[in-house]
């Protein structure tokens, strides 16, 4: 009992310290002015529009036998999960805390590469985040496009997760391009959960409502389980009262709860999940009251889209 306590607290040292090392490199970044930081978030404004960054090292103590933060020569972090059965999650973060790729390394020396978000040319540049991506033309049926867990059988809900883009796209993209691109992101058909509903101003999930998230757990947990190279994309939102920035941090928090849920109850791995905040920037309902709907979070897959090459020498 005493070793397991001790584990514990030392994975928690190592947890904050990732958490301060990440702001401390977030706040350098040199692309964006920063115009609000949080102890885990930080906002910055950038093309005239604002992106909330977070550190996501409490997702990642899930199951962890050891807890690694490794400074590299080139200013570069990799952070190191190793879990009971040797499976080790690596995270590699440039010197301004952006994630440049993550993979899974098995006992056998096998690495998945889950997603290189490095460009190749690795710049500072405002107009990388710029895709140019046409609207994709959707032919099937709406809701097998939008799916609504409140009406839509677990098979619908499966079906969603794990089809292809709607239309044909001539390349992959960088988990950056695909996060601030919503043109790109609507090429995969999306779950809404429907069944989850957030108090006005809250990122809580209440308990009773934990059970609602089984047929989109399952479904990730299934396809996870074909395929361990998934990534699935969990969106927040909010409505549109309060502030953008305010909206911004909320609906993030949001995205990361239900995340977090995912992994507890339906031993997701965290390292398939990638979480972001929109804020009010896509309402579901056209309102700027207090609308229920409008405070969601949705979920997507995104693995046809992002670049999974392991290109470290670029």
């Amino acid at each position: 009992m005493r070793d397991r306590l001790q584990e514990a607290r030392d994975i928690e040292q190592r947890v904050q310290q990732r958490r301060r090392l990440w702001l401390d490199q977030a706040a350098r970044a040199r692309r964006g002015e920063i115009v609000r930081r949080d102890n885990d978030r930080i906002i910055i404004r950038e093309n005239n529009r604002f992106i909330v960054r977070h550190d996501d090292s409490d997702r990642f103590r899930w199951r962890a036998r050891d807890y690694d933060v490794r400074r590299q020569d080139n200013g570069w972090t990799e952070t190191v999960i190793v879990r009971p059965d040797g499976v080790r999650v690596v995270t590699v973060t440039d010197d301004y805390g952006r994630i440049v790729r993550r993979y899974r390394e098995y006992p056998d020396r096998r690495r998945v590469v889950l997603f290189n978000n490095r460009p190749n040319s690795w710049r500072d540049d405002p107009q990388y985040y710029v895709v140019d991506v046409p609207p994709p033309r959707v032919t099937i049926p709406y809701e097998r496009y939008v799916v609504e867990p409140s009406v839509a059988s677990p098979a619908m809900i499966y079906e969603a997760l794990t089809a292809p883009p709607v239309q044909e796209l001539e390349q992959r993209y960088t988990l950056d391009q695909v996060l601030q691109n919503d043109d790109l992101r609507d090429y995969m058909p999306r779950v809404d959960l429907d069944t989850i509903t957030f108090d006005f101003g809250s990122a809580e999930v209440a308990d009773d409502q934990i059970d609602r998230l089984e047929g989109i757990g399952v479904a990730i947990e299934e396809a996870v389980a074909e395929d361990p190279n998934e990534v699935f994309l969990i969106e927040g939102h909010t409505d549109a009262v309060g502030s953008d920035l305010d909206n911004l941090e909320l609906s993030d928090r949001r995205a990361e709860a239900v995340a977090m849920l995912l992994t507890d109850y339906f031993e997701i791995p965290p390292e398939n999940l990638v979480t972001q905040g929109y804020g009010e920037q896509y309402l579901k309902v056209d309102s700027q009251g207090p609308e229920q709907e409008n405070r969601r979070v949705t979920v997507r897959r995104i693995t046809p889209l992002i670049t999974s090459e392991d290109s470290e020498n670029q």
